[in-house]
């Protein structure tokens, strides 16, 4: 009895710890939005003026790179990369390892690596030249690659200390689901191929990486609409429409019940089926994302030692 209480005990603090977080991170996304869109806002005439009419601009003095605000904007989008590189350190770092989920520190890596390059573009006032230009170009990879990183890993199946789960976990997982399944698709009778056709193990094999990738996006683009096709078959056209034409939930909570738990066995098997290949690309994608990060860093220093040393005035 004890032991019974104590997991429920533990599957309500998990619950809340997810709630927390990701109440945090839509709070850090919007923070970062508004940053942006209150930036863009007041500097929208001056950044779309050209090189030659910016100095005679009121708003040079605050937002050329140089300026009160500029130079601010500078120091924010430095500190935002050092918070970024606080996620790979923890994995060297133990006691700062052992601080939260791995899966969070992601997610807000993951935005400030978004927000950040916006910052340094506005810090710059939109000129990419020189140092300063290579690094904000190497800065920019690290984003992009950084979505792609982020992809992956939510391919990679875990378990809630977000350690990777064995191949026999994945497919325990996926039988529970299945069983939990059975019922709703007695009742509604459509199966998981209503949300998802996947290739056989071996035509992944025979895929090369980069298709593999592709095959995987558009399989996740897709499985939305295919719920919504879902909705308007079952639930009938009004309340497909009220639902924004099956983009959303309906009000018919047991087919809500059903779809959800279709789409979660639909893409624990898609991850199943994908899976070697998305770790060879996520081994891959290691080689490609820190040689930008160490660039942008190193750039990063010399523009910033340049810049203090010879004074410049822009």
């Amino acid at each position: 009895m004890s032991a019974s209480a104590s997991s429920v005990g533990t599957a309500i603090l998990t619950r809340d710890a997810e709630k927390g977080h990701r109440t945090r991170l839509l709070l850090a996304w919007l923070l970062a939005l508004a940053v942006v869109l209150v930036i863009a806002g007041y500097g929208f005439d001056y950044y779309t003026l050209s090189a030659a009419q910016r100095p005679f601009s009121p708003k040079h003095e605050l937002l050329r790179p140089s300026g009160t605000i500029g130079m601010k904007l500078g120091m924010l989008g430095v500190l935002m990369f050092f918070l970024i590189y606080l996620y790979p350190l923890r994995k060297k770092w133990g006691w700062l390892g052992r601080q939260g989920n791995s899966r969070h520190w992601l997610d807000f890596h993951v935005v400030l690596g978004t927000a950040a390059p916006l910052i340094i573009a506005f810090h710059s006032s939109f000129k990419f030249g020189n140092i300063a230009g290579m690094a904000f170009w190497s800065m920019l990879m690290v984003t992009l690659s950084g979505f792609v990183g982020r992809y992956l890993y939510s391919h990679i199946p875990r378990g809630l200390s977000a350690a990777e789960l064995s191949m026999k976990e994945i497919q325990e997982k996926e039988e529970a689901l299945r069983k939990e399944l059975a019922e709703q698709k007695a009742t509604f009778g459509f199966s998981v191929d209503a949300l998802a056709e996947l290739p056989s193990p071996a035509e992944v094999a025979r895929t090369p990486l980069i298709a593999s990738l592709l095959s995987m996006f558009v399989l996740d683009l897709k499985r939305p609409f295919r719920a919504s096709l879902l909705r308007l078959r079952q639930a009938g056209f009004g309340p497909w429409v009220f639902s924004c034409f099956g983009l959303f939930a309906t009000r018919n909570q047991k087919l809500e019940r059903a779809i959800l738990l279709t789409q979660k066995q639909a893409s624990l098997s898609q991850s199943i089926a994908f899976l070697s290949r998305t770790q060879q690309i996520f081994s891959l994608w290691h080689v490609i994302h820190r040689p930008f990060s160490y660039a942008f860093a190193i750039l990063a220093i010399l523009h910033i030692g340049i810049a203090l040393f010879m004074g410049y005035r822009l």
